[in-house]
This record gives C-alpha cells, sequence and structure tokens, in this order.
C-alpha cells in the first residue's frame, strides 16, 4: 500500500521494519452444489495418493454452479458478512437448503459469523487443520521425511472420522512423554490448543456423510485470481482507494455479472450526464 506520509529514508532498516507495507483483504464467495459424499478413506487418498496410479472417487460431482465473489478492504466485516447473507437469502429464501459456512480459524471471523448465519453449518477449513499438522510433523520429523508424511496422514485420518480429542490428547501426550522443550513444545502445543478450540467445527465425519464441503478451495481461488495474480505484480504500489475499485471490479467480473454491470453503468453515466426532465423552449425577449 502507498504510505500517505513521506517516508524518512534511513540507511538500514531496523529489526522487524520492512520495505513496504501491505493490508489483509477480505475475501467470499457464495455457491450452491449437490451433496457430495464421501468417505474419511477417499479424503485421506485424495490427499495421500499411494502408489503411481491413484483410483479415481467412485462419486461424481458437477462442482460449484453459479459461484459469486466479493473482496474488500476497506468494509467492515458485520458489513461483508451481512451482504454475504443478504446473497444466500436471495438463492433459498424459504431455508430448504443446508447452509454451509467455511472459515479459517480467525476467531472474529468466526463468531461474527455464528451470529449473522445463526441457522448455517460453520466448518473450519481443513487445509488450515492440515497446516498445523505439518507444522507439528515437521517439527518432530524433519521436512520432506517420509516419518512426517506418516505422522500427518495418520491424525488427518483420526480427525476426519471425528477423533479429534484423541488427536488433542496425542499431541499433548507426545510433549510429555519426549519432554519437549522450546521451539518443538511450542508448535505441538499451540496444534493441540487449536484443535481443542475450534473441534465444535471439526465434525468432519458427520460433514463428509451429509455430502457438505469441508475446504475453501474455492475462496482460496479466489484469493490468487482476485487478489495476488493483480495486486502484488512486481512494483505495484496501491492507494487504498484504488485498490478497493480494482478488487470490487475483478469480483464483478470473476462472478460473471460485468456485461450487466457495465450496461448498469452506462446507463447511470448518462442520467447524470444528460438527466431526463421535460424539455421547454428559453423565452426570447425582443426590445426595440
Amino acid at each position: 500500500m502507498i504510505k500517505s506520509e513521506l517516508t524518512v529514508k534511513t540507511g538500514r532498516r531496523g529489526k522487524g521494519q520492512k520495505a513496504q507495507k501491505k493490508k489483509m483483504a477480505t475475501v467470499a464467495t457464495v455457491f450452491t452444489q449437490e451433496p457430495y459424499i464421501r468417505t474419511p478413506e477417499e479424503v485421506v487418498q485424495s490427499l495421500f495418493p499411494a502408489g503411481e496410479v491413484q483410483s479415481k472417487s467412485r462419486h461424481k460431482t458437477s462442482g460449484p454452479q453459479r459461484k459469486r465473489v466479493w473482496a474488500s478492504l476497506q468494509a467492515s466485516k458485520d458489513w461483508f458478512i451481512s451482504d454475504v447473507k443478504e446473497e444466500m437469502d436471495r438463492r433459498d429464501p424459504r431455508g430448504r437448503k443446508s447452509r454451509v459456512v467455511v472459515t479459517d480459524g480467525e476467531r472474529a471471523l468466526q463468531r461474527r459469523a455464528c451470529m449473522m448465519i445463526n441457522d448455517a453449518v460453520l466448518v473450519l477449513d481443513l487445509l488450515h487443520v492440515l497446516e498445523k499438522l505439518w507444522a507439528a510433523g515437521h517439527s518432530l520429523h524433519g521436512e520432506g521425511t517420509d516419518e512426517a508424511v506418516e505422522f500427518v496422514r495418520q491424525r488427518a485420518f483420526r480427525i476426519l472420522r471425528g477423533e479429534v480429542s484423541q488427536v488433542v490428547k496425542g499431541l499433548r501426550q507426545i510433549v510429555t512423554k519426549r519432554k519437549l522443550k522450546g521451539k518443538k513444545a511450542e508448535v505441538l502445543l499451540g496444534a493441540a490448543a487449536y484443535y481443542y478450540r475450534n473441534k465444535s467445527r471439526m465434525r468432519y465425519n458427520e460433514y463428509l456423510a451429509q455430502g457438505l464441503p469441508i475446504a475453501s478451495g474455492s475462496v482460496e481461488g479466489a484469493c490468487k485470481n482476485l487478489i495476488k495474480d493483480r495486486m502484488e505484480r512486481s512494483g505495484m504500489r496501491w492507494s487504498s482507494d484504488g485498490a478497493e475499485a480494482m478488487v470490487k471490479m475483478r469480483a464483478v467480473y470473476l462472478s460473471g455479472d460485468f456485461e450487466e454491470y457495465w450496461d448498469w453503468h452506462i446507463a447511470q453515466d448518462q442520467e447524470r450526464l444528460y438527466p431526463k426532465t421535460r424539455w421547454e423552449p428559453a423565452a426570447t425577449v425582443v426590445l426595440k
């Protein structure tokens, strides 16, 4: 982001100082999808394919339908979530569909989603769950080792089966029995605390049986296509207003609403420049 004030040049940046500053954008997607029933074994097989050939799932899904994308750098989370809820209500005014909200582990976002979309099932994104497991596995066995992969695979399978509490106990016992200290203990206890805090949103065995989504791949793709690919190119600097206008325009385009929006934009511009008022001839006065 462009700094509003002049930057005082220094010979060397201090600890923690960066050459530039960034601002976080809030991104959301809303789509409709047929239930996609899976088993924990199928999910684990897709995450950890064994052998050269990965067997295809016996299920077929049509994928997200009528997907719409939102993004903003300036809007509050309350306004943002309320706008998303309006879209959900518009698609399902009678409340006949199952509503699912998949979020990351940000507490403020989860609390707001619970309060404002109280008729939805709140799911913790499985990809964020696996990030904690990979960090723990790499801390214990080293990055890129077969032991780390097996460590993550076993615990991911147990989490998908609904055994979150057992995984939490196991991580804590590893720290106690091995008498781990420092960074390793911090990583494992941090993962255990994260799972314990979010276990009510990690009932993946129930979600899979109902055909509900358990990962936010659609919004992760939107973050890349909408934000990163356009806003974080080399040498780019953005003002807050300029970045907000750009992400809104790209959200309209990626949602497939650009042609309709552009017709509306032209109509509004014409109305502003040439308002539709009753034309009357000007009075002409001739003096002699």
